[in-house]
């Protein structure tokens, strides 16, 4: 039955979420996983100092966070040498994503994607009535001609691009971004998702320039700096953008111990470098598995790689399916072509001996259709 009470864009809407947490899915098996290795986390941890001045500030979690977040927004103002002015934290990408989307998205003007990019975007851009084109990855790639050739062509208002990729992994150097932005249609924004440019090559990211109207770029602690359960996220743009975030976002909405433990993690890039290298060496190891099983690991710039599984997405969702009975927590691509990948987080030594034992038998076990 239908609830009354309910708008008729919410009434409309599924009663569903981007994705399903490990926990759900480890209380529909009745056990936990051996291995997490699907939401992209940092199992290397967040850094010491963060961990400590966490535990310091817990005595005082009775008070309210600063709703400016002064020290963290100039701490970021040091490290990127932005304007605090152009900064906004918020909790997370995903939370910074439905605001820019409430404040700039509406029904009928168009906003472009790529179909198979990163889910929660378009999550909010259905939650708001808005009206979302998607162009095909190319080459396992998001394709920003695409993306602006189909923004130009439907007069979009908006355009959305994560580099690096996910659910691929894949990445384009500055060059390319610097001519996509560029190329950017007159009155459109680009919403640029950096989520884990920490963990890609130099060169990825093109040289911040915080009062370009053209584009919004994000940023997280959940990747890299091991602080995902804080929530912690910021963009950087023009002032006047930044500023028009103070009309909609929750005030209060970020936890006291999140910007505490997000400035000390950002003050501690030693860790950082250290975490940085154990990506390094969970992706080769991830590429070393995937080719003893016959399987094709694609480059990733990111904290997790996809793996090629050789076959269909049906064939995909077997695989994946068979490593969770096997208390192996992985993700996959939700679209074709991508979707006959599976998508496996950097993990370590522990975790990906795990996944390196339950994939043989995975596969076996998908292809006898088990």
């Amino acid at each position: 039955m239908e609830d009354k009470r309910l708008t008729p864009l919410a009434a409309a809407l599924p009663a569903s979420v981007p994705f399903v947490g490990p926990e759900a899915q480890e209380r529909a098996r009745a056990a936990p996983f051996v291995a997490r290795l699907g939401a992209n986390e940092s199992v290397f941890g967040p850094s010491p100092r963060a961990q400590a001045a966490m535990a310091r500030a817990a005595a005082e979690a009775w008070k309210y966070a600063d709703p400016e977040a002064h020290d963290l927004r100039h701490a970021l103002d040091t490290h990127h040498g932005v304007p605090p002015e152009n900064i906004i934290v918020g909790e997370g990408i995903d939370g910074l994503l439905g605001l820019v989307v409430r404040l700039t998205v509406e029904a009928g003007p168009p906003v472009v994607t790529s179909d198979g990019a990163y889910p929660t975007f378009a999550y909010h851009v259905a939650g708001f009535g808005g009206v979302l084109h998607k162009v095909p990855y190319k080459a396992d790639a998001e394709d920003p001609v695409a993306l602006i050739s189909a923004a130009t062509a439907r007069k979009a208002r908006r355009i959305y691009w994560s580099n690096p990729d996910n659910p691929m992994g894949t990445w384009h150097g500055a060059g390319v971004v610097e001519r996509t932005i560029s190329h950017v249609p007159e009155n459109c924004l680009l919403i640029l998702d950096e989520a884990y440019v920490d963990t890609a090559p130099e060169g990825t990211a093109p040289p911040l320039d915080p009062d370009d109207p053209r584009v919004l770029r994000m940023r997280t602690f959940s990747k890299a700096y091991g602080l995902a359960g804080a929530r912690v996220g910021y963009a950087i743009g023009p002032a006047p953008l930044i500023k028009a975030f103070d009309k909609v976002r929750n005030h209060f909405g970020m936890g006291r111990l999140s910007q505490i433990g997000a400035l000390a993690a950002l003050e501690d890039q030693g860790h950082l470098r250290d975490v940085k290298q154990k990506i390094a060496w969970a992706r080769a190891e991830l590429y070393r598995i995937a080719r003893e099983n016959g399987l094709t690991a694609i480059p990733s710039a990111t904290n997790f790689v996809a793996i090629d599984c050789g076959q269909d997405g049906d064939f995909a969702r077997a695989v994946l399916a068979a490593l969770i009975e096997r208390g192996i927590f992985v993700r996959m691509p939700g679209v074709a072509p991508l979707d006959r990948c599976i998508r496996v987080s950097c993990g370590d030594a522990a975790d990906l001996e795990a996944f390196a034992a339950a994939l043989p038998d995975a596969l076996t076990a998908a292809r006898a259709g088990k």
